[in-house]
């Protein structure tokens, strides 16, 4: 009898040893992820000279606390933590190491800047923390074998670069190209993007590359040479005040080259106003993005879901500022990872979710552009529309254009 009681009791202990191995199994969670949590640290410019990004970060966290008032993900709470780096790439440093090192955050989403991010890169490797949807357009966050643990979310600069070069191809396929262009990364990752597509081409269809520095008061005299070469086709990545210089002084010179400018330069206010609305009519850009102010999306499903946030979390936010709809996009695409992810909360599985998404479409993208990421492919969005200045607003047109060389 004795041993027949035993063998039960034993019988038990494994049985409930089994189980609550089976529960184990069940749930994995690394650093600043619970039964309760999942902490998410991130670093914006709220001050310094990028401190009109800072919306960003507000957008995002009153988009998290929507879901945590919707009952979190998978019953989580989001609890996000977000310092100010000035944008001052040893702040970012500073902020970065205060989040993984004493917050314990379990990863780093939509931190802004390419300088900033550069500055912890390697340490965000090293630690292999999630620098995940990173807010910044350079192209070199798209590198998964050198860094795994690091992964961009807009369009790159060098994707837009390679959507207007098959524009042109094809717009325009006896085109002469002037490219005037900031001498810095941001400015070589676009002229890097055109010779993508142009290929063996490019020295005959590119008459002239012109550079500029941020330095400078003034690029007229660079816009007066460019006029000169006979081009028909201007490529201008500049950012907003030389884009504005140079569409004033292109009406000045009567010049009228097809004319794409790089969607860094594409607020009204700051840029189109102040060239003069007139002289900035007909020119080209791209966009992924919806813009919220704009009625012809107002009887758009994923818009209407913007607007009730907005209404309920944000209350007289000013819905014409873009950063409004791309932090809403950025934070409903990293819900999808966490979601994703389930009960396996590890550092290691949120990048492969992250790098498996499958044609997810935010809200407050234009229909038509998704979200796609595999293994070898850390660029979630490479797709654009095509627009036009015209009669002081921006007309999408044309069909969705994709980065790959190849189509």
């Amino acid at each position: 009898m004795k041993n027949k009681k035993l063998s039960l009791l034993t019988a038990a202990a494994v049985l409930s040893l089994l189980s609550t191995q089976g529960a184990l199994a069940q749930k994995k969670y690394d650093t600043g992820a619970s039964d309760t949590e999942i902490k998410i640290g991130n670093v914006e410019a709220y001050s310094g000279p990028a401190s009109a990004y800072g919306v960003i970060g507000k957008t995002e966290e009153a988009y998290f606390k929507m879901i945590n008032d919707q009952g979190g993900i998978n019953g989580r709470k989001i609890n996000w933590i977000s310092y100010d780096d000035g944008y001052s790439p040893p702040k970012t440093v500073e902020q970065i190491r205060k989040l993984i090192e004493s917050d314990e955050v379990f990863l780093v989403f939509n931190a802004l800047g390419t300088p900033t991010q550069t500055a912890v890169q390697k340490y965000h490797n090293s630690k292999k923390v999630p620098q995940l949807f990173l807010a910044t357009g350079a192209s070199k966050w798209n590198d998964p074998k050198d860094f795994p643990w690091t992964m961009g979310f807009q369009p790159s600069y060098r994707v837009e670069a390679r959507i207007f070069a098959k524009y042109i191809l094809k717009n325009k396929p006896d085109g002469k190209v002037a490219v005037f262009y900031a001498n810095d990364d941001f400015g070589k990752d676009y002229v890097a993007g055109l010779k993508d597509v142009f290929g063996d081409k490019a020295s005959s269809i590119i008459v002239a590359e012109e550079s500029y520095e941020t330095t400078e008061p003034s690029i007229d005299s660079h816009i007066v040479k460019l006029k000169g070469t006979g081009a028909d086709v201007f490529v201008n990545i500049a950012t907003p005040k030389f884009a504005a210089q140079a569409i004033k002084k292109m009406a000045e010179l009567e010049w009228k080259p097809m004319h794409l400018m790089t969607d860094v330069s594409i607020s009204i206010g700051a840029v189109m106003k102040p060239a003069g609305l007139e002289a900035s009519e007909g020119v080209l850009s791209a966009s992924y993005l919806k813009d919220a102010s704009d009625p012809q999306w107002k009887d758009d499903e994923g818009m209407k879901k913007f607007m009730a946030f907005i209404d309920t979390y944000m209350p007289g936010a000013n819905i014409s500022d873009s950063n409004l709809v791309y932090g809403y996009a950025a934070a409903q695409t990293m819900v999808q990872v966490l979601k994703q992810s389930g009960d396996n909360l590890t550092r290691e599985n949120v990048m492969k979710q992250a790098a498996s998404l499958k044609d997810f479409a935010p809200d407050t993208l234009i229909p038509g552009i998704k979200v796609n990421t595999s293994a070898t492919d850390f660029a979630p969005i490479e797709q654009l529309k095509i627009m036009r200045f015209k009669g002081g607003q921006w007309d999408l047109f044309g069909d969705i254009i994709s980065a790959e060389t190849g189509g």
